[in-house]
């Protein structure tokens, strides 16, 4: 885990969606079920949330909003994927959201290639999803970038070679996007365990001192303020 902390720290800034837009103009956003502010709105559907995101950003003058890794939130309660009878309930978000309520560009964070991708089509799952492999120093990890346009996938091959700041993809709109109001799921995961097109972005209590070393902080590599 040192080694690859390092590594990001040595990395230079990472810019994954809307490159014309200064991070002097980003604004944190806490969406945890410790911010008493969400209990005074009705925040049940994506048209709720987009409402409430962007009253945010205007009254913070900002155009993007981020946050959310380690972030314990109620947002999953009405999807089945978090909470599974046969299951303990997951609601502790592990990579960071990038909230914008348009269809913005997204780009890889650095070099790599295409380790896998596809459409996860649950309510409250990811919606069409990218996945890229990075080897840097011998160290190998990837970043997931998810909730995108379902036009994003197409034309995609495995092992395709991708630059930094190349765009790969355009963020999705409801109820493509998993049914969320607009924004990008991006995450840093060390080891896919075999997955492909998709990986946990959210898991439980129980599971959470694997997934904060295998999912480490993407604001290393995005560097936001």
């Amino acid at each position: 885990m040192s080694k690859i902390l390092e590594l990001f720290n040595k990395i230079e800034t990472s810019k994954v969606i809307a490159s014309n837009i200064d991070y002097s103009e980003y604004i944190a956003l806490d969406l945890s079920t410790a911010n008493a502010e969400l209990e005074r709105h009705s925040l049940e559907t994506a048209a709720d949330y987009e409402i409430f995101i962007q009253n945010y950003l205007d009254n913070n003058k900002s155009k993007i909003a981020y946050g959310g890794y380690i972030e314990t939130r109620n947002l999953y309660k009405r999807s089945f994927v978090f909470n599974s009878q046969n299951t303990d309930e997951r609601n502790i978000h592990i990579g960071l959201d990038l909230w914008i309520n348009e269809q913005a560009a997204i780009y890889s964070a650095l070099d790599g290639k295409i380790h896998s991708f596809q459409n996860n089509t649950a309510l409250g799952d990811y919606g069409p999803t990218i996945i890229i492999e990075h080897e840097i120093e011998n160290i190998k990890f990837h970043t997931l970038y998810g909730h995108l346009s379902e036009a994003s996938l197409i034309g995609k091959n495995v092992g395709d070679l991708v630059k930094k700041g190349e765009q790969i993809a355009n963020l999705g709109l409801p109820p493509i996007n998993g049914d969320y109001a607009p924004h990008l799921h991006f995450q840093i995961i060390i080891d896919m365990e075999n997955k492909t097109g998709d990986y946990p972005g959210v898991c439980n209590i129980k599971n959470l001192e694997y997934y904060s070393v295998n999912c480490p902080d993407p604001n290393l590599l995005l560097k936001i303020k």
